[in-house]
C-alpha cells in the first residue's frame, strides 16, 4: 500500500505533489480552511512546505525583521505539526517549513540574516551554494560531505527546539535539523526544485528518504 502524505503548502504547490508522487507515496494537499477536516491517523507522513515568514510572537519576539505573516496559517499548522508529533509520524519541514518545525520544539529564529545576500533569490530565481554536512547526519548518508543546494530565504533559525540537532550548514547558516529521536527532518533549501538541475545534487533523494519512513507507519 502507498503511504499516504498531507502536504501543507499554499506556493508552487505541484512541486510538491510531483515530488512525492515520484516515490511512490500518495500526496493530499491541505490548506486553509480544508484543515479543519483533518484527521491526522489518515496519514503516514507530514511534509510542511515554504512560504510566508513566521510571526515572531510565536517563538516569543518582537517583530525585527520579519515580514509577509500569515498568522492563520501560524496557528493551523503549528497545531497540525503537534498533532502529528503525537503520534510520532515522520515530519519533512521545507524552508519555512523547516523552521516551523524548529518553532513547534521551542526553538527560535534570526529574523533577517545578516548573510541573506547569497541565500534571497534574485529576479525570482533560486541562487545556488554550497553547503557542508556532519558525519552521520541524514544529508552526509544521502550527498556526502559537501554540495551544492539551491536557496531562497531571508531568515533562518537561531535557538535549536527541544532535541534538534543541526547537521548542515552554510557558514553560520543552519541548513538542515534533525531531531535525536524521532523521525523529523527540515532543510533550509527547496528540494522539490533541485530534481532536474544541473547545479545542485539531486532533491528527489530527501523525498525518497522520507516516504520510506513513512512506508514504515
Amino acid at each position: 500500500m502507498k503511504p499516504k502524505i498531507l502536504i501543507l503548502a499554499n506556493q508552487r504547490k505541484e512541486n510538491y505533489i510531483k515530488a512525492i508522487k515520484a516515490c511512490g507515496a500518495i500526496g493530499t494537499l491541505k490548506y486553509l480552511p480544508d484543515t479543519d477536516s483533518v484527521t491526522v491517523t489518515d496519514f503516514d507522513g507530514l511534509l510542511i512546505c515554504g512560504g510566508n515568514d513566521i510571526h515572531p510572537s510565536n517563538y516569543g519576539q518582537e517583530i525585527n525583521g520579519s515580514v509577509n505573516f500569515d498568522t492563520d496559517r501560524d496557528r493551523t499548522e503549528l497545531a497540525l505539526i503537534k498533532q502529528f508529533m503525537d503520534t510520532g509520524r515522520p515530519i519533512l519541514g521545507i524552508c519555512r517549513g523547516h523552521q516551523l518545525l524548529n518553532v513547534a520544539l521551542g526553538g527560535t529564529l534570526i529574523q533577517d540574516l545578516e548573510a541573506k545576500a547569497i541565500h534571497t533569490q534574485i529576479n525570482a530565481t533560486d541562487q545556488v551554494h554550497k553547503i557542508k554536512a556532519k558525519e552521520k547526519s541524514t544529508l552526509y548518508s544521502l550527498y556526502g560531505e559537501e554540495f551544492y543546494v539551491n536557496s531562497a530565504h531571508h531568515q533562518g533559525i537561531d535557538k535549536l527546539g527541544s532535541s534538534l540537532v543541526a547537521t548542515s550548514f552554510c557558514g553560520d547558516v543552519i541548513e538542515s535539523i534533525e531531531h535525536k529521536i524521532k523521525p523529523y527532518l527540515g532543510v533550509q533549501f527547496h528540494p522539490e526544485r533541485m530534481t532536474d538541475r544541473q547545479d545542485t545534487v539531486n532533491g528527489i533523494e530527501i523525498f525518497e528518504y522520507f516516504v520510506s519512513l513513512c512506508k514504515k507507519q
